[in-house]
Order: C-alpha cells, then structure tokens, then sequence
C-alpha cells in the first residue's frame, strides 16, 4: 500500500502526539526520543513528528511518498530521472529509526520529497540534514 508522508517539526513531542492522536483516532506506531511517526489507514497517510526546538511553531521537514518495495523506489527514480528531474538516492541507510532506501526530489518551491521503502527497524534516528535543506533525515 502506497500512502504520502507529512513530516513535521513540532516544539511539543508529547502535545502534538496526543494531538494527532485525537484527530485519527490513533496511536502512534512508532515512538522514540524526540521521533513519533503514525500509519494512518484513512486517510492513507504516514504522519512523522519530530521534536524541534522549544518555543517554535510547527513546520514542514519535508514530504515524500511510502511504497512497499525497494522495486516500487527504483522505478520512481527512473520516472523521475526520465520527466528531467534532478534525483538524489540513498540506499541501506538508516533514517527515522528504519533502514530504507529512497530517492529524493524537490519541488518548484525548494520543498523536499522523498519516495521510499521501509526495510527495517533500526537503533538510531539517522545521519543528518534532507538533501535541499530539510533538517530530519527522512522518515
């Protein structure tokens, strides 16, 4: 199953999980230090959140599109590569506490997306800054 990502930077981990978690009527499926992510049915959307600083308000960290198969991200890439678009991947890497791969792109306005697959769980939240400016990793 395919569904878009929100990633958002919130001030206030713990009000924004119980936040969500009232408006999908859900728990979170993943928590973590400073990381919750939600596997929402309907509408299908896996929502991130990740813990910024104290005080700001929440913003974008980037979006991006979860599909089921390394296969499914290949094959993006190659669209991708084919509509002109300047494409960066990155494969094995360990993100947002999952091992994924995933190809990345940006939009007219400078906004991060991804298309990845989850692979596995992993230990660690991931390596650094979004290809473009985003500050998670990727989720």
């Amino acid at each position: 199953m395919s569904r878009v990502q929100l990633a958002l930077n919130v001030a206030d981990l713990e009000a924004s999980v119980a936040f969500y978690s009232k408006l999908f009527g859900a728990e979170p499926a993943k928590r973590r230090p400073g990381y919750a992510n939600f596997a929402i049915t309907t509408p299908p959307l896996k929502l991130v959140l990740i813990e910024g600083e104290p005080g700001q308000e929440t913003r974008l960290d980037h979006l991006g599109v979860e599909v089921d198969t390394t296969d499914e991200v290949t094959a993006a890439t190659t669209r991708l590569k084919d509509a002109g678009l300047a494409t960066f991947e990155e494969n094995d890497t360990s993100c947002c506490y999952a091992l994924q791969d995933k190809v990345w792109v940006h939009g007219p306005g400078k906004e991060p997306w991804e298309v990845y697959v989850v692979k596995a769980d992993a230990d660690r939240m991931g390596a650094g800054p979004v290809p473009g400016g985003a500050t998670g990793c990727g989720c």
